[in-house]
């Protein structure tokens, strides 16, 4: 075999290796994914039915997850799933995604956004398992510290209103790609019998849309916060949930909501088994 042969055959053996690593974390992160929105969805059905002593966010459910048996392994094994996630990310950052056009600028910035988003949460999610404590409070207080931070800056009030309108734009464009079965082009479902096709597109529409919303609603709120210049409106996760059984619909439009995060959850496990990396 002559040198260069060899030296080809070594590059796909790395590019093969890191395949796998890659692949690994990517499920294991969809899988902490799943998990989070499972325990959130659930603690929002709580809420809706009266036990309004839950707060239904990141820290609720890790809450939750700790007081079950083996709760500190579950935690550590969340924070680590997380961490391969943010890794999956940082790959697409460096290496590009999947598809034709995984490579372009834009599929690198939204995954460097994704790398960023994940990067804090595996952190919190890791500090908490090492503490038992959530860094920073609950996330409402969370965004009324970020907020009220971000409006002392020079044109701070500007800086929140557009970053209001970037989650609001964010959450309808998770919403319509759910709804249009976008997520159909990054999954294997030639591999899917068609009754877990059909469980799929359930969960993955209903999912989808139901986390869309919730991401529309917090930015809406962190808008109204800027054009009144107080912080105080803008709301975390809990809130934000809250704020569905406080309409005309009363408690159901949020256990709607719920139920379409659990769905997520479920979701995000089909990704983890069927989707392309």
């Amino acid at each position: 075999m002559n040198t260069s042969a060899m030296a080809q055959n070594g590059f796909r053996a790395r590019r093969t290796a890191r395949g796998s690593v890659t692949e690994g974390a990517a499920r294991a992160g969809l899988s902490a994914r799943g998990v989070i929105y499972l325990l959130v969805g659930a603690l929002a059905a709580q809420i809706a039915f009266g036990d309004t002593g839950k707060q239904a966010d990141r820290g609720g459910a890790l809450a939750e997850l700790s007081q079950k048996p083996f709760g500190a392994v579950l935690l550590w094994a969340l924070g680590i799933g997380l961490v391969g996630m943010a890794l999956w990310r940082l790959s697409e950052v460096l290496f590009g995604s999947v598809g034709k056009d995984g490579g372009s600028p834009r599929k690198r910035l939204l995954a460097a956004v994704r790398l960023g988003f994940y990067s804090f949460v595996a952190y919190s999610v890791l500090s908490f398992a090492a503490t038992r404590h959530q860094s920073g409070g609950s996330s409402d207080q969370q965004s009324r510290d970020a907020t009220a931070k971000v409006m002392e800056l020079p044109g701070g009030q500007w800086l929140v209103g557009a970053a209001g309108i970037a989650v609001i734009a964010a959450g309808g464009w998770i919403g319509v790609r759910a709804a249009m079965r976008k997520y159909h082009d990054k999954m294997r479902m030639g591999q899917m019998s068609r009754r877990t096709r059909q469980l799929v597109d359930v969960t993955g529409v209903a999912g989808g849309v139901a986390r869309g919303l919730v991401f529309a609603a917090a930015g809406v709120f962190a808008v109204r916060a800027a054009v009144d210049y107080e912080p105080d409106k803008a709301k975390g996760l809990d809130d934000t949930l809250r704020t569905f059984a406080g309409t005309p619909l009363g408690p159901w439009l949020l256990v709607i909501v719920a139920v379409g995060l659990v769905l997520f959850g479920v979701f995000s496990f089909a990704m983890a088994r069927w989707r392309r990396v």
